[in-house]
């Protein structure tokens, strides 16, 4: 895909805190295609994590050295987990941006899981709040702000959204109970939401990107045992881990007029991994 065929229009990418991370390689593809991009971050949640923090300045230039001529940046935080902090992130983004077209919702608790026998109340409520409750009402303050339910739909003005789950259909998840749980309601609620937007002119896409290696694979930033697994994709047909720009270039063309057909999926983009 060549040119600026998001020239004009509008992004906003959670979780894009980290440059090894898929929302800084989304929110930088976004950009490459001529859009205005806000991204979210919330850096309390990486330094928890064994990757850590990464250096915000460092991603905020990486993503504005991305960016076509004239096209705004704008660079948000808050902690998702406060229910109040959606509909605040999608307002400011509008008014930075000048109004917003597409919202990729990247964000994601993760760790602080275990096994079913190990699951409490404040285990599955933490994910669900980040992971699903936000996801929904993010989608719902943008599609409130979009457009009226009465307005006739403009195939030329088709607003986007896209939500991301980790694959829970292709296999079990041990050890990540709360989180599995979070991202397949995510998955199994699609169809239902992308129905209701269609009223608003919306398109909503789900992407599965399969495994992809932000960090966790890597064996000083691993969060969990990666011999076995990297000895399994070793010999699998592409011989890797999916990459964050695997996950941006399909949905940088998601955002595009060239998906104007598409609604209501899960996707899956995983390079094969799952028909092994």
């Amino acid at each position: 895909m060549t040119g600026a065929p998001l020239a004009g229009r509008a992004a906003l990418v959670t979780g894009a805190s980290r440059r090894r991370g898929i929302g800084f390689a989304v929110a930088r593809r976004l950009a490459e295609l001529g859009a205005n991009v806000a991204i979210h971050h919330h850096s309390a949640h990486d330094a928890d994590q064994p990757w850590g923090a990464d250096d915000l300045d460092a991603v905020r230039a990486g993503i504005r050295a991305a960016l076509h001529p004239g096209a705004r940046f704008a660079d948000l935080s808050g902690d998702l987990a406060d229910a109040a902090v959606p509909s605040r992130l999608v307002d400011e983004a509008r008014n930075a941006l000048g109004g917003l077209d597409v919202l990729v919702c990247n964000q994601a608790r993760s760790g602080s899981d275990g096994t079913l026998l190990e699951m409490t109340p404040e285990l599955l409520d933490g994910h669900w709040a980040v992971n699903t409750r936000a996801t929904l009402l993010l989608t719902r303050r943008f599609a409130e702000t979009y457009a009226a339910a009465d307005t006739p739909v403009d195939e030329n003005r088709l607003g986007r959204v896209v939500w991301m789950t980790s694959g829970q259909q292709d296999g079990p998840m041990p050890g990540e109970v709360a989180y599995a749980t979070s991202k397949a309601a995510l998955a199994g609620v699609t169809a239902t939401v992308a129905r209701a937007l269609l009223d608003r002119g919306m398109l909503l896409t789900t992407v599965n990107p399969g495994p992809v290696n932000t960090g966790y694979l890597d064996p000083e930033t691993a969060d969990r045992p990666v011999d076995d697994i990297r000895a399994w994709v070793a010999g699998t047909p592409l011989g890797r881990f999916g990459t964050p720009d695997d996950v941006a270039r399909l949905i940088g063309w998601l955002a595009t007029d060239d998906a104007r057909w598409i609604t209501g999926r899960v996707i899956t983009s995983d390079g094969g991994l799952s028909l092994l």
